[in-house]
């Protein structure tokens, strides 16, 4: 396996544990924690001695989403290929998702504190969620002129209907721990998140693996439709999206720390 940089993975028993490791930035994922990401997910997958999975963050936070310090915002002819943000998807971010809706064994998000953007797309690609009682989730997407991604309009919609889907996505509000388990977001909220998916992990590490990934697949085809599908539309989303006045204000604003004045375009 690559060296890793960006997250940490340990193995506990037949329980792996994979720490996304950017403290500094609320565990912002870039394109080089994608690789890490991926490369710890094939390495499981092949790993026919672990039989569970643990996603969780250091320090404070889960994940704050995407690393948008990467994106180089000179104002030049090449800006609107440089920031595709649909190539970046296709790229880094959609493998991971379809890496782990196929995984070979059952995956467990411990949401230790925010989780926002791409890093609750993450969160919520995984079968199940434990959250810390002061976790949060935030679809930030739409205050850079964006729509979810990385499957999450996919799993929202799932997981917890059209309506508080629409509602948390168009505008961006913050959805507490409590409030997700009464929405049936998360399976359960403790102060102790991380040892209490570890502990549900190693159950799970017992039980008949095929049987519980067949189950995955099973309740994701019982939906409308498959999230490979919603990936491709996802993704073209974006790129059109990607063009708009109102992302480049969206980004430049986050960049320059000021608010985005946006125009609708």
């Amino acid at each position: 396996m690559m060296e890793l940089h960006n997250i940490e993975f340990e193995r506990r028993d037949g329980v792996g544990i994979l720490t996304l490791n950017r403290p500094e930035v609320l565990n912002s994922i870039s394109r080089e924690m994608q690789d890490e990401i991926r490369a710890v997910l094939a390495e499981v997958d092949n790993s026919p001695e672990c039989r569970a999975l643990v996603i969780t963050g250091a320090g404070r936070g889960f994940s704050a989403g995407a690393d948008l310090s990467k994106i180089d915002m000179t104002p030049d002819e090449g800006l609107l290929d440089r920031i595709d943000p649909g190539k970046l998807l296709s790229e880094a971010y959609n493998p991971t998702v379809r890496l782990l809706d196929k995984l070979r064994v059952p995956t467990i998000a411990a949401v230790n504190g925010v989780a926002a953007g791409a890093g609750a797309s993450l969160a919520l690609q995984c079968d199940m969620i434990i959250a810390h009682s002061k976790a949060s989730f935030i679809q930030s997407f739409a205050k850079i002129g964006m729509i979810p991604d990385a499957g999450a309009s996919w799993t929202l919609v799932n997981k917890i209907g059209y309506a508080r889907a629409m509602g948390l996505c168009m505008t961006g509000m913050r959805l507490d721990a409590a409030k997700a388990k009464e929405w049936g977001l998360v399976w359960e909220v403790s102060d102790t998140c991380l040892e209490d998916a570890i502990a549900l992990a190693s159950e799970l590490a017992v039980m008949p693996t095929l049987a519980l990934v067949a189950l995955r697949k099973l309740l994701s085809l019982g939906c409308h439709q498959d999230i490979h599908q919603q990936l491709d539309i996802e993704t073209r989303t974006q790129s059109e999206l990607g063009k708009s006045p109102d992302f480049i204000e969206g980004v430049t604003a986050f960049m320059e720390k000021r608010p985005a004045v946006f125009t609708g375009r």
